[in-house]
């Protein structure tokens, strides 16, 4: 993905445009089989990307500010 405005995370939605989020917000991921994000003020925005790929752009975009570690997750740490 190209680069974001400070805290966003840029996403596509099922209609092909992109859309940048504000990964601060981003409460949970789901995929139901689409990937829904839910924020914490309770929009929901369901993206063309796969739940993974949401995840990752969230965990890199967290080690980019320093709010966490390189090896912080790992495969084994998350709960299904």
């Amino acid at each position: 993905m190209s680069e974001s405005p400070s805290a966003m995370i840029k996403l596509t939605r099922l209609n092909g445009k992109p859309f940048f989020v504000n990964a601060l917000y981003i409460e949970t991921v789901e995929s139901f089989p689409d990937t829904a994000i839910l924020l914490t003020n309770g929009k929901r925005y369901v993206v063309k990307e796969e739940e993974e790929q949401v995840v990752e752009a969230i965990k890199r975009f967290y080690q980019e500010i320093g709010l966490l570690g390189r090896n912080f997750w790992k495969d084994d740490d998350v709960e299904e």
